[in-house]
């Protein structure tokens, strides 16, 4: 669809700014929930008692629910509309942050990857319908830009997350691991580590109270409707003929480039906790890991929104960002400690203009197959959950991937030989990739 006429959807009594600031207070709420997996997954792994491939199985439940419910969530936009299909996705991800309270107090890790995935659904919803709407209710040129700026209220809430969430429920982390560790009577053990579950309630009911909060005022806000299924003459001609969403290959690639995206993406602020840790650093530092990387990113942001379009259009910035992506994780590799663990949080710079590009370049001239478009691209955010279990499967036998190796490698060798693949095909994807089958 048109950018003019999907403006010209827009009423003007709503307006453009308005339109723009409730969906970055959407953006704000995907980045805030998201980027608490990082410091739970050190969480389950002390209260539950996990090795690494079943800690890292919290990335494979929130964001295989992605997968599952990108299609379906287009479906339900055709009957609720943009608007009401928001409030709905705000709503689920309240009722996956209430299941955190029978799952603390059975101290059931699988009853926590239930909520995660119901978190995920809602959020699947929710992104299906704001990235397309985020993309072209103004200008094409400026779209990456415009998800830039929504990208500064995802990371903002990113970082701040890890910060509010880590300081409640691994206080005093370390001393109580080392307690429960010296504890010989179970009944002790098990008092020690039902206290530590517990500390995950309190924030789980505010964070749904204030989801239900939202989606109400949401529900009752004057956010407008955009027409996807508009065509101009442009992009009905692009259209004509075509039966099927998969007889556009800059769609199709794309998809796989969000994939590759989001599981380095996720590795460079979920796993960098773990990678420290390996590395021989307490919980008390390694717990904030995640909020380093998520700084990054929005100097990345920042960095977009200053030179997009001005001085770099999107594609330009994601073929930038991708060889920096090789550089630093090969940086990575090469140290150790403290450093190795600066470029694995400079990833969230290199990381920070991909989806802004990636997304508006595999929709545009999708036309009236924007929704199921954007359902499948929103479907490849599954990487964030399957490239980490590749990753540990490389080095832990009790990864559900350990099969697709022959022998182990160390953690650092397996890193890198997960990152530099998928920044190479992003390259692949910034260069050439999104113009195959273009007329």
């Amino acid at each position: 669809m048109s950018n003019q006429t999907a403006t010209m959807n827009i009423p003007k009594q709503a307006g453009y700014g308005q339109a723009m600031a409730i969906i970055c207070i959407l953006f704000f709420v995907f980045g805030f929930v998201t980027w608490l997996n990082g410091t739970l997954i050190q969480f389950f792994q002390i209260v539950c008692e996990l090795n690494v491939s079943q800690a890292l199985l919290v990335t494979m439940a929130f964001f295989m629910a992605y997968f599952f419910l990108s299609i379906p969530s287009s479906f339900i936009l055709n009957k609720t509309g943009f608007k009401n299909g928001m409030a709905l996705g705000l709503l689920i991800i309240a009722i996956g942050s209430l299941v955190f309270i029978p799952a603390a107090n059975a101290r059931s890790f699988g009853m926590f990857l239930t909520g995660l995935f119901i978190q995920g659904a809602g959020l699947a919803l929710l992104q299906t319908a704001s990235n397309p709407y985020a993309s072209i209710i103004g200008p094409k040129e400026s779209a990456a830009k415009r998800i830039s700026i929504l990208g500064i209220c995802n990371k903002t809430a990113g970082a701040l997350a890890p910060l509010i969430l880590g300081s409640i429920i691994l206080k005093g982390a370390e001393k109580l691991e080392a307690d429960i560790a010296a504890a010989v009577d179970p009944v002790q053990k098990s008092a020690l580590l039902d206290s530590l579950a517990s500390r995950v309630i309190s924030p789980y009911v505010a964070i749904a109270i204030v989801l239900t909060i939202l989606a109400f005022l949401l529900k009752r806000s004057s956010l407008p409707e955009i027409d996807t299924d508009a065509e101009d003459a442009t992009t009905a001609a692009s259209t004509n003929g075509k039966t099927s969403v998969f007889q556009f290959p800059q769609l199709v690639l794309g998809v796989i480039c969000i994939f590759m995206y989001v599981g380095v993406e996720v590795m460079a602020g979920d796993v960098i906790g773990q990678y420290g840790k390996a590395l021989g650093m307490s919980i008390a530092d390694t717990r904030y890991f995640t909020t380093f990387t998520l700084v990054a990113m929005l100097a990345g942001y920042v960095i977009g929104i200053a030179t997009i379009p001005k001085y770099l259009t999107g594609k330009k910035g994601l073929q930038i960002s991708a060889v920096l992506g090789v550089f630093f994780t090969i940086g990575a590799y090469l140290n150790t400690g403290f450093s190795a663990v600066t470029f694995i949080a400079l990833l969230g710079l290199a990381n920070a203009l991909m989806w802004p590009a990636i997304f508006p370049m595999a929709i545009d001239g999708l036309g009236r197959f924007t929704k199921i478009g954007s359902a499948l691209l929103v479907m490849g955010i599954a990487g964030g959950g399957v490239i980490p279990q590749i990753y540990s499967g490389m080095f832990d036998q009790h990864s559900m991937f350990s099969f697709l190796y022959s022998s182990s490698i160390d953690f650092r060798h397996a890193f890198l030989y997960c990152m530099v693949p998928c920044y190479l095909y992003i390259l692949f994807y910034s260069l050439v990739g999104d113009k195959i089958g273009r007329k």
